[in-house]
């Protein structure tokens, strides 16, 4: 070092250490921004449509959590496939903190959508190593679907999750996401399985615990399930490699895991679903404009058909639209219409394809800026048409967005009703939603295997016979004493019966509640 000419040396370290300042990804700030978004949009509508089933399901544990009665209806529920491992969870959850069936649900929805957003991250980051992949997959999947409103439980787009982010058909699918991504790693990956793998190995341990992941979608939402295994068959056939007899036992391991995981659950046998036909006619109308509703997903087959051909057929995302795609046809063709139910997840494999080949890096030929314009172009019509509404609030809208169900509350109602007490209604609303506070239906809304379909009918039948305007007194107090009916829930349109005395009524919807004699 030369006199007067200080050199200062850079500390060793020092640059190691600016080297490891944390930045988010892309998707970690898109993705943080959606679950705020989206939570909030969710938080704003009142809870509809099939929430009241589950908050009755939560009720029912609150009461007995081991052996709860049947969710809506004052019967045995042993059997009910609604009490399922998240259901069990969130029972017990309202048992500690003492919260409503009502608050409960509402609470699971942000929780299902950190699951379904981070699944879905993982899971794509398995397919391609591209930061904006996950951003374009996320997009896609909420975006593209169709111009007409496809509204179901287990449907993503931007509307559907305002009101079907709390049930366990989201919750499942999240865990779907975590299931294709842990098996694609492990179908990926060529080293030797180890017994206990370090983490990111395959260790069989970690195939046992792979197939307690898909024993547990099985018990939380059977007919995910059925898209959930053909994902994971696809991943395997697609991408795993090496001796055939060691891939099967790996992969028979989780397989009988997963079984093992559904034979044990107490609450119900889970593989006596697979016979039972009761729901197939009420989900026919899954079936129906499909055009209309998943139209602009279609935007996704050049980018599958692309895959296949650098690739082979073999390709994961080719062949788990195949197989998801044939099982929807065998439901339309065979009659057991509940399959349809895998339409939402059939979407996924066109959509993330999509967001894999718009993730490439630039300069792009001219064909997939073409195809570029023609997502955009699908997103916003999708945007525009159907799923604006779910996060636009008609105070800020200068359009008229059409905007999700808005559902009336019935705390007027329950407020005088005690728990478990029966009661007749025939609104279309009060039906859905009175057994979430607690109280019994004379009839249950759904088919459910803890009741034979036969009983459940009579019931029906029985109800409409009480409702029926040419019913005498005498046969009323017949079919209210056989159900021990106590309430009467009534839209507007109905004569309240002589024997009946108005306790309530709503300003919104004019209901009004009566209470019959003992």
């Amino acid at each position: 070092m030369s006199a007067g000419v200080l050199v200062r040396r850079t500390p060793r370290g020092a640059t190691a250490l600016r080297g490891r300042v944390w930045r988010p990804t892309p998707y970690q700030v898109v993705g943080f921004l959606f679950w705020l978004v989206m939570s909030l949009a969710y938080w704003r509508v009142p809870l509809c449509c099939d929430a009241g089933q589950h908050a009755a399901v939560v009720e029912r544990l609150k009461d007995d959590l081991l052996r709860p009665r049947h969710p809506t209806a004052d019967l045995p529920g042993a059997g009910s496939p609604y009490y399922s491992p998240y259901a069990v969870a969130q029972g017990a959850f309202a048992r500690l903190t003492g919260l409503s069936g009502w608050e409960a649900v509402r609470l699971a929805g942000p929780l299902n959508l950190l699951v379904l957003l981070t699944g879905l991250n993982r899971f794509v980051r398995v397919l391609t190593p591209r930061p904006w992949a996950p951003v374009l997959a996320l997009a896609a999947m909420t975006l593209l679907w169709g111009v007409e409103r496809a509204w179901w439980s287990g449907y993503l787009g931007l509307m559907s999750m305002t009101g079907t982010l709390p049930y366990p058909s989201a919750f499942a699918i999240g865990l779907t996401f975590w299931a294709w991504a842990w098996t694609g790693a492990r179908a990926r990956d060529e080293r030797p399985v180890r017994f206990v793998g370090p983490s990111g190995l395959p260790g069989l341990s970690g195939y046992a615990g792979l197939g307690a992941l898909y024993g547990l979608i099985l018990l939380v939402h059977p007919i995910t399930s059925v898209a959930a295994v053909l994902g994971g068959l696809a991943l395997v056939a697609g991408w795993q490699r090496g001796r055939k007899p060691a891939v099967a036992a790996r992969w028979a391991l989780t397989g009988g895991t997963a079984l093992l995981a559904g034979a044990v659950w107490p609450y119900f046998d889970v593989f006596a679903l697979t016979g039972d036909t009761s729901v197939d006619a009420m989900h026919r109308r899954l079936y129906g404009d499909l055009a209309g509703q998943f139209g602009l997903a279609l935007i996704g087959l050049p980018a599958l058909w692309l895959r296949a051909r650098r690739t082979s057929w073999r390709d994961p995302l080719v062949l788990m639209f195949a197989l998801e795609v044939a099982v929807v046809a065998y439901g339309w063709v065979s009659g057991h219409y509940t399959y349809g139910r895998i339409l939402g997840l059939t979407l996924v494999p066109p959509q993330f394809a999509l967001a894999v080949e718009l993730a490439a890096p630039r300069p792009w030929p001219v064909w997939r800026r073409v195809l570029a314009a023609v997502t955009a172009a699908g997103a916003c019509a999708g945007f525009l048409t159907v799923q604006a509404g779910a996060v636009v609030p008609r105070s800020l809208d200068p359009v008229g967005f059409a905007q999700p169900p808005s559902w009336p509350s019935y705390d007027w109602a329950a407020r005088h009703i005690r728990r478990g007490e029966v009661v007749i209604t025939d609104g279309y609303w009060a039906v859905h939603a009175i057994a979430g506070y607690g109280a019994n239906l004379a009839a249950p809304t759904w088919p459910d295997a803890a009741v034979d379909e036969r009983e459940r009918l009579r019931r029906v039948a029985d109800v409409r016979a009480y409702l029926d305007p040419a019913a005498t007194r005498a046969e009323r107090t017949v079919l209210a004493r056989r159900h021990r009916v106590r309430w009467l829930l009534l839209t507007r349109w109905r004569e309240v019966p002589e024997e009946a005395v108005v306790v309530a009524w709503s300003r919104r919807t004019g209901e009004v509640l009566a209470r019959l004699p003992r």
